[in-house]
């Protein structure tokens, strides 16, 4: 081989090796290479979003939220063995099963382990500590998603996207932190959206406890008067929020919302038939009780049979007779019964958001009130009648009222949960004239008179005075020692002569309570008393002893 070719092949071999020194030179000056292969080390994982919480009327936050906590584990630095100690046992077979993971991940832990030097980051979680209105609220599944109540009319608001918060580690090929690196947290997330109910947190924990202690099933319902607003809604009995599963297996009814569930009424209806008969000016109605009327064949009794004499329609309040009030419905006649059970929201469901709703009831058609025998029964509150406490709710505030119906509300609105302010108001009851202003205050005297001189007596409170009726509703269903149960029935409004609040009070499918609806209506009024101002306790002081006197 010539000196000359050599020297040419030499040359060849000097140029390849300079574009290949090129060509690296290059790719290390090149930010967008060098980014891409740090991109290839770098795990990112997400913590769990925060769900939108719901507030009581004053803004007081009735899902509370407690933080998790989730450590950092980092393969090769003996993170199983020292996480292993402080994860639950269902944790503790994560940590095995991914002891040999090539990338970080995320493990609960019982505590904040940052001061041992763990990597350890907070996550809030729906937390109801001692449930607060679970049955009006709900509860969530597994995955955080609303399963009943206002969660889930309200999954998609409270479960809307409200930004993440990320964690970045930059990694070797074996999954440890690279030397020089801390993982770094992104935080986009902002204040989302929740909702605001009528409900107020001290009214409703009231009634809670006083239902606790004299019901075993019911519910208990009170309204502002004057809006129509749900300050407090209590169904029993209760249930645990964070342990579903109790609840089915113990098959205790304790998922269901009497509140919204219809049932057999009673003498609660009496009223409203005394409404009918006022506005078509039949305040002189009066009628001889013997105890029974037979009708078609057909006997109807008094309590006990008993013979209530000459009754007009304050004494027939006042003494709940069967009889005055079929012979009145017969009186009024199948339309006027049927229309006026109407005005006052029989028959029609409570709306509150999504799908979520009250039953509706059953109010006979006038078609089927032509039959005297479905007439007669519906006029003292059996029969076909049914409705639920919230229908009942509404019915008696129109008489508490000025004659107006308005629809129950449990909802304020949307509000920012950054600022606490509504967005969007979600309070927007029908309102309509079903009686007179005169008509409703004449009936407030009768039935504050059913608690001074009549069947209703318990129902009186320590504090002012009261006004209400008493209901007793025959079901047909029988326990096992031969006993019907019974739906017992209070409703009414304190205080009498200005109320400021209309309260249901149900105890359901039992043939005799511990403590009478009545006795429960009076304690209910008791706590409100003690929950107002001191102004207005001395006006309802004040109005006692007018009236006393």
């Amino acid at each position: 081989m010539t000196k000359s070719r050599l020297i040419a092949i030499f040359a060849l071999f000097l140029l390849a090796f300079s574009v290949v020194i090129g060509r690296l030179f290059l790719l290390a000056q090149n930010t967008d290479y060098a980014q891409t292969a740090k991109n290839q080390t770098i795990t990112t994982l997400t913590l769990e979003q925060q769900r939108g919480n719901l507030y009581d009327t004053n803004g007081h936050c009735l899902t509370r939220a407690e933080n998790r906590y989730f450590a950092l584990s980092i393969p090769g630095e003996s993170s199983y063995a020292e996480l292993f100690q402080y994860v639950s046992y269902e944790e503790q077979a994560t940590l095995y099963k991914k002891r040999n993971a090539i990338s970080p991940f995320l493990v609960e832990v019982n505590g904040d382990l940052n001061d041992l030097g763990v990597y350890t980051y907070t996550v809030p979680q729906r937390y109801y500590g001692i449930p607060i209105a679970e049955h009006l609220i709900g509860y969530l599944d597994g995955d955080g998603q609303g399963v009943s109540g206002l969660e889930l009319a309200f999954n998609e608001l409270l479960g809307k996207n409200r930004g993440v918060r990320t964690i970045q580690c930059v990694t070797t090929a074996q999954g440890s932190l690279m030397q020089g690196e801390e993982p770094t947290l992104t935080d986009t997330s902002s204040g989302g959206s929740g909702v605001m109910l009528t409900l107020d947190e001290s009214i409703q924990r009231a009634c809670e406890a006083i239902a606790q202690e004299t019901m075993t099933k019911g519910c208990i319902l009170v309204l502002e008067t004057a809006t129509a607003k749900v300050r407090a809604s209590v169904s029993m009995p209760e249930f645990d929020p964070n342990n579903i599963q109790a609840s089915i297996q113990a098959q205790d009814t304790s998922l269901l919302n009497r509140v919204f569930c219809q049932y057999n009424v009673g003498s609660v209806f009496k009223p409203v038939l005394a409404a009918a008969a006022l506005e078509q000016g039949l305040d002189w109605f009066s009628v001889e009780c013997e105890g029974v009327l037979d009708l078609n064949g057909h006997q109807y009794r008094c309590a006990q049979q008993k013979a209530h004499g000459l009754t007009n329609l304050t004494s027939g309040l006042e003494k709940s007779c069967n009889n005055m009030f079929i012979q009145l419905g017969l009186t009024l006649g199948a339309e006027t019964v049927h229309d006026i059970a109407e005005k006052f929201g029989f028959g029609q469901p409570i709306y509150l958001a999504g799908g979520l709703k009250s039953a509706a009831g059953n109010l006979p058609s006038a078609e089927t009130l032509q039959n005297l025998g479905q007439l007669a029964s519906v006029s003292f509150g059996q029969g076909q009648l049914m409705a639920t406490p919230v229908q009942l709710a509404g019915a008696m505030n129109v008489i508490a009222g000025d004659g107006q119906y308005r629809t129950p509300s449990f909802l304020e609105g949307i509000v920012d949960e950054t600022t606490k302010q509504i967005t969007e108001s979600l309070y927007d009851p029908e309102v309509r004239r079903v009686i007179q202003a005169d008509t409703a205050k004449t009936l407030r005297n009768m039935l504050a008179g059913v608690i001074q001189e009549g069947t209703g007596k318990e129902a009186a409170p320590m504090n002012g005075t009261a006004g209400g009726k008493t209901g007793t509703a025959q079901t047909a269903v029988y326990d096992e020692d031969g006993r019907e149960k019974m739906n017992y029935w209070f409703t009414g409004f304190y205080p009498a002569e200005t109320p400021l609040y209309t309260i249901v009070v149900l105890q359901d499918g039992t043939p005799e309570p511990q403590t009478s609806s009545a006795a429960i209506f009076s304690k209910v009024c008791d706590a409100l008393f003690w929950l107002q101002d001191n102004a207005t306790q001395e006006k309802i002081l004040q109005e006692n002893s007018t009236e006393i006197s």
